[in-house]
């Protein structure tokens, strides 16, 4: 397509090295960004993505479908999960450069959707301004409500700055309870504040917040091996269906089951093409409640 072409939809974010003994080169490329952009492009879409790291000669082949502008930097930045009893223990090791307004190609500053996927406060509101106001704009939020512990690299909860100037401008907002710390007074005021909002619950589904109406729908029936990515694999599919038909009840169907894919496999791996998409959604089974 290269820099000088539309695409469809345009990813914003940085992509991260997930560190992980348990695979052959200790790590896997993740983050919002990777599994958005492979969303996005797998599902037939147009896609581009801005994003910082350092020289990583597997990025390309792990990208391949998809328009890549990479903004050198001198460290990619870097994750590792660690799993305990009480839940996942997520540590910084190392965080790349912020993205600018000027890293953004002005073909792709047309794009009819964009998609915020911040991992480490590497976006900042002055981005919104790149783009016309008839543009779709949507978010995970994750990467603007985590802070890192400057002694171990810890990963906590933080409080979102700006928060009012970005709801203000983004026309979907995707989150989870977690991601606040499990703050349900603030998961509501942000839900309230959104134009639109969707909290996801995992393999309870997810509830959309809208015009002070919320509306729950619930995930498919599959076997869950490895929830990594899920969620913003969730968010894109949202995006780019509601983008496509303005209808929330039929962007939530969607996403729901695109990312019932991700959760039965490992990775980026997972996500699923349309075709398969289409044959979930006519032959699928949905999650009773409360199960």
């Amino acid at each position: 397509m290269g820099n000088d072409t539309t695409p469809e939809i345009l990813v914003l974010g940085n992509v991260t090295r997930d560190v992980a003994s348990s695979t052959p080169d200790g790590f896997t490329f993740g983050g919002t960004a990777t599994f958005a952009s492979l969303t996005a492009s797998r599902l037939g879409r147009r896609t581009a993505l801005v994003t910082a790291a350092a020289h990583e000669p597997g990025l390309p082949g792990t990208l391949r479908d998809v328009d890549v502008e990479l903004v050198h930097s001198a460290v990619t930045t870097t994750f590792e999960n660690v799993y305990t009893p009480t839940g996942r223990v997520q540590y910084v090791r190392a965080v790349a450069s912020p993205l600018v307004p000027a890293n953004i190609p002005d073909a792709w500053r047309r794009a009819p959707m964009v998609h915020f996927g911040p991992i480490a406060q590497e976006l900042t509101h002055d981005l919104l301004e790149v783009f016309p106001s008839t543009a779709l704009i949507g978010a995970t939020l994750q990467g603007w409500l985590r802070a890192w512990s400057p002694d171990n690299g810890r990963v906590s909860p933080v409080a979102w700055r700006d928060a009012e100037t970005y709801l203000d401008r983004l026309d979907v907002v995707t989150f989870s309870a977690e991601d606040l710390g499990g703050d349900l007074l603030l998961v509501e005021k942000y839900a309230i504040r959104a134009r639109l909002a969707v909290v996801t619950e995992n393999r309870h589904g997810c509830v959309v917040w809208q015009q002070g109406t919320r509306r729950r729908f619930p995930a498919y029936d599959v076997e869950e091996i490895d929830p990594t990515g899920a969620g913003d694999v969730f968010a894109t599919a949202f995006l780019v269906r509601y983008g496509e038909t303005r209808d929330v009840e039929t962007a939530a169907q969607f996403a729901n089951c695109v990312a019932s894919f991700v959760v039965e496999g490992r990775g980026a791996q997972a996500i699923p093409t349309a075709d398969s998409v289409r044959e979930r959604l006519r032959h699928g089974r949905l999650r009773a409640p409360g199960s």
